[in-house]
């Protein structure tokens, strides 16, 4: 235990975010730098308890306080090591996941709970910056080939696993880079693109190959898929979007965020000097409330809109937890991340318990105003309020209302039929469907992350990516040593 009486003596604390109107003017992470003792302190509160919920939190089984009391007694070199045991990519997850470890943290019931987000980021940057995330080739290879199709944090996660058991692994991206919705969905004030760069550069250099611009389905064939290679990792993401079929749905300056957000991200790789789609000197709405679409009002903020509103169709959330989420579930609680700060400063504004009823367009069908109306909670089934009807002002909307499942496209639609029973190569849920080793209903085609869980969140991914990788390589070799983080029927907490 790093410091017996650690929850005691220090609170909780984060580093502090940059001021406002600093951060909105550049695309850099938004957080400034955590002085290392007060990251100590952090990790003295960790309790080393006896049952760690942390980890029953952590689809991963990350060592939590294995590597709090690491970082407390300063080894840095043998955290990283207990954190890359588990996680293949903790630069990631420390920045991206809503941290479901925390809200399962046992310090967590009567307190805050341990900053196990901040202490797992600066263990990984702290590694990279000493050198000692280094590449880990095989020792032999097996002449096997495997084809991971996506390259999201499921696919990089089943990659590398594959690649460092032997295999010669070959990841399509239909995208022009690889990272998928690490690449494109996630903005840089989130995750700088140079943290996945560098990771990328780490499995090329182990041997695994990408290949972007390749659509799996049109460009290469599901039978041509499995002639060249000895087993297939579906990894493609849920990334049918969920749609909002208002009247005038079809009018200009109405968006996906997945239409949005890719391209202001292509600015920042330098494909464009300003985004095609842009949020400059307009008035611009978001619907959906949650961290989509809170990328979406921080991407505005920073392109330069008139005003941003964000809307809800649910209630606002509790801020404290509610008696029927209780310890050790994930709660869904009213949060105010950076883009809502930002949005905030602005003048801007999150509604709650509204719903959109029509796009109004100005003579030339480009979108000018939304027609909302207050509804009622979802257990009225968001009953409309008479006389609530209003309408906002409206250049630019972005629909981040989550995705449906995975596209039903060529390569999904080719290998159904060659299942032989194409009603049963979905879930009843429009997933990939798939058993205890992660295979589908094609033999040697194995499903990993969102394409066969929906949508969920990135260490989901990876810990399924990791297991998917586990299956695959006791299927070509009859035997793995790669650990399974989570058998593919559990359930997330979150």
């Amino acid at each position: 235990m790093a410091d017996p009486k650690g929850f005691l003596k220090h609170g909780r604390e984060l580093p502090a975010r940059r001021p406002v109107d600093v951060r909105i003017r550049d695309w850099r992470e938004v957080y400034e730098d955590f002085p290392k003792p007060e990251l100590t302190k952090q990790a003295a509160r960790c309790m080393d308890c006896g049952i760690p919920f942390c980890h029953n939190g952590c689809p991963l089984g990350n060592l939590i306080p294995e590597w709090n009391d690491l970082v407390f007694r300063d080894d840095w070199r043998e955290a990283i090591e207990r954190l890359h045991a588990t996680n293949n990519f903790p630069e990631f997850t420390g920045r991206l996941c809503p941290a479901p470890c925390e809200s399962a943290c046992v310090l967590g019931i009567n307190s805050d709970p341990v900053a196990i987000k901040r202490v797992e980021v600066e263990i990984i940057d702290r590694a990279f910056a000493e050198g000692w995330v280094v590449p880990r080739p095989p020792a032999a290879r097996t002449g096997k080939k495997v084809a991971v199709i996506g390259s999201g944090p499921a696919g990089l996660a089943a990659a590398q696993q594959l690649t460092r058991a032997g295999h010669d692994v070959v990841v399509f991206e239909r995208a022009d880079r690889v990272g998928g919705l690490l690449r494109y969905g996630i903005p840089e004030f989130k995750m700088e693109k140079r943290h996945l760069d560098r990771r990328l550069a780490q499995m090329r250099a182990e041997g695994t190959e990408f290949r972007t611009g390749v659509n799996v389905g049109v460009d290469v064939t599901a039978e041509r898929l499995r002639a060249e290679f000895d087993a297939v990792v579906l990894a493609g993401g849920a990334t049918a979007w969920r749609d909002l079929p208002a009247t005038g749905r079809e009018h200009e300056g109405v968006y996906q965020a997945m239409e949005y957000l890719p391209l202001s991200n292509k600015v920042q790789e330098g494909d464009f000097a300003e985004a095609p789609v842009t949020a400059k000197g307009k008035h611009v709405v978001v619907i959906g409330g949650g961290d989509t679409g809170a990328d979406c009002v921080g991407t505005a903020v920073r392109q330069g809109a008139l005003s941003v509103t964000q809307l809800e169709i649910m209630p606002k959330p509790p801020g404290a937890r509610p008696d029927v989420q209780p310890w050790p579930t994930y709660p869904l609680l009213f949060k105010t991340e950076s883009a809502h700060e930002e949005l905030e400063a602005g003048g801007g504004s999150r509604v709650y318990a509204v719903s959109t009823t029509e796009f109004v367009a100005d003579e030339a069908g480009r979108v000018r105003a939304l027609r909302l109306v207050d509804v009622e909670g979802p257990s009225t089934g968001f009953k409309p309020i008479a006389g609530s009807e209003r309408e906002i002002p409206a250049g630019l909307v972005t629909l981040a209302m989550g995705f449906v499942g995975p596209e039903k496209g060529p390569l999904l639609t080719d290998l159904a039929a060659a299942s032989g029973d194409p009603a049963t190569f979905f879930d009843p849920r429009g997933n990939v469907a798939r058993n205890k080793s992660y295979m589908s209903g094609v033999d040697g085609v194995f499903v990993a992350g969102d394409m066969g869980r929906g949508q969920s969140l990135i260490v989901w991914a990876i810990a399924e990516g990791r297991s998917a990788a586990a299956a695959a390589d006791a299927y070509l070799t009859g035997r793995t040593a790669l650990p399974v983080a989570i058998p593919p029927t559990a359930r997330p907490l979150v």
